[in-house]
């Protein structure tokens, strides 16, 4: 079968397309034909070994898929062959990924895709869903009739916060970096967007939450805590999921005095019940079209070295070419 594959960790151009061996299907498993994957900046971190996990060799990149069930392990219930289905949570913790033709996922990480919702949906909304959903409701507990701040709604997990919040009833604020994509956000629900690059955030979130905001969600590599920290309401939450090497300053006074909490998290140290949990509530907001899909490229396997490429510009040197997931297409 075809697969995107490293032998070593390195710069993009240590992947490579080509055959390996089929995988066989596990007695707790399935066996999926893949028909599209997505690019996460985590994927980048794995293949350029800044983040050190144990790697098969060869190692198959990518934690997300979307495809159709080939086979059925035989202690697995609740699937049968020919069912569309999407995973997350592959290619890390020394488990191998997703950017092949076939692959085999344990059957506790699969879930149904909606029957209105494409491959390239599913796989596109998976990583990042789940991440939004964690951290909304798991970690930062969220209310209908809050206000959440996110910073970068036009990203691949900043999208799945502003649409998820507004489902759940919680008002949006969120920033962007050009008038395109400001326009973007408040496409996908936000009240309120800030143009970073031209208006102040502090200023902004001044007016348009004078009470503070009950939820901080920060995705920038160097967490801004003294913005956070003046801009949350009492008993206000922060949100942190990047920043791996950060060491910013904490206004430690200000913080403890208004109540606040500060939350990290990564998403694949949750547990497969508390990843059920957020993909059927994913799936029930897809199949009525209030969780979309944030699409901002698309690639074919034998591009993805240009896709990771793209993904680390935006990541790691803040090129503004990316808004939104990237998707690799499996025919």
């Amino acid at each position: 079968m075809k697969a995107a594959f490293i032998q070593q960790t390195g710069t993009p151009s240590v992947i490579q397309v080509g055959q390996l061996s089929e995988p066989t299907c596990g007695p707790a498993e399935l066996l999926i034909r893949v028909h599209a994957t997505s690019v996460n900046p985590i994927d980048t971190y794995v293949r350029s070994g800044a983040v050190a996990f144990e790697l098969p060799a060869p190692y198959v990149l990518g934690c997300d898929a979307a495809g159709v069930v080939e086979q059925v392990g035989s202690e697995v219930t609740g699937f049968e062959i020919g069912d569309r289905v999407w995973c997350t949570n592959q290619g890390l913790l020394g488990v191998q990924g997703t950017t092949a033709e076939k692959i085999t996922v344990d059957a506790h990480w699969c879930y149904p895709i909606p029957s209105n919702c494409s491959f390239e949906e599913a796989a596109a909304n998976a990583l990042v869903g789940v991440t939004a959903h964690l951290g909304l409701f798991r970690e930062g507990r969220l209310q209908a009739g809050e206000t959440v701040f996110v910073i970068g709604g036009s990203g691949g997990v900043g999208s799945m916060v502003v649409q998820m919040a507004v489902a759940a009833g919680a008002r949006v604020i969120s920033t962007a970096g050009s008038p395109e994509k400001c326009d973007q956000v408040l496409a996908l629900g936000a009240e309120a967007v800030i143009n970073y690059q031209r208006e102040s955030i502090a200023e902004r979130l001044r007016e348009e939450a004078p009470g503070g905001v009950n939820l901080f969600w920060e995705t920038r590599r160097e967490p801004d805590f003294d913005l956070a920290v003046e801009c949350l309401a009492q008993r206000g939450r922060m949100i942190i999921m990047a920043g791996r090497d950060a060491r910013p300053v904490f206004p430690v006074g200000p913080f403890y005095v208004k109540e606040c909490t500060v939350t990290g998290f990564v998403m694949f140290k949750a547990t497969p019940a508390e990843m059920r949990e957020c993909a059927d509530q994913m799936n029930q907001w897809m199949e009525t079209g209030r969780l979309k899909a944030n699409i901002g490229a698309s690639f074919t396997m034998d591009q993805i070295a240009a896709a990771h490429e793209l993904q680390e510009n935006a990541t790691l040197h803040h090129s503004a070419e990316l808004a939104g997931k990237i998707v690799i297409q499996i025919p």
